[in-house]
């Protein structure tokens, strides 16, 4: 859901770069799953302000600028039962990962293990027996997506990444 990219002051203040819509979106949430060099942990959220360059954020724990320094570059997630439901037309990837994905045919190219983000686009990591295959998640290969069902298909042929 974003990124910490530096200390904001000297009272343990993040700066954080949001990955979603709305810089705001963050701050709706009372717990961060923060990841970094010494792994995933759960951190309240004390307080969170939108200022004129961004987002920031205090986090309990982090109470000065050195606390600050060393989460730059971690990663910020957001427990999935504070998510709630997505809305009608929208997705969580988190919701996505697990599912089948088979081509226009039915074949089966493997499952999703996750995604990243390269500039405006989103990419599906999907594990088969074969290999691992990087399929953009944009219209145009995304075909359909059916939860219920648990399987995401796409316009993707299996040589396309020989």
């Amino acid at each position: 859901m974003g990124r910490i990219v530096g200390p904001f002051g000297v009272q343990g203040w993040l700066k954080v770069k949001p990955f979603t819509e709305s810089p705001d979106a963050l701050g709706e949430f009372t717990a961060w799953i923060v990841g970094g060099e010494a792994g995933w942990g759960e951190r309240t959220l004390e307080d969170f302000e939108v200022h004129s360059k961004g987002p920031v954020a205090k986090l309990a724990g982090c109470d000065d600028r050195d606390a600050a320094q060393k989460m730059r570059g971690a990663d910020v997630a957001i427990p999935r039962e504070q998510m709630g439901d997505a809305e009608e037309g929208q997705l969580y990837r988190v919701d996505l990962v697990g599912l089948e994905v088979v081509d226009a045919t039915g074949a089966v190219l493997g499952r999703v293990e996750g995604f990243f983000d390269t500039g405006e686009t989103g990419v599906m990591v999907v594990s088969g027996e074969e290999r691992e295959r990087m399929i953009p998640f944009i219209p145009g290969y995304v075909v359909a997506v059916d939860r219920k069902a648990g399987r995401i298909t796409v316009d993707w042929k299996a040589d396309y990444d020989a």
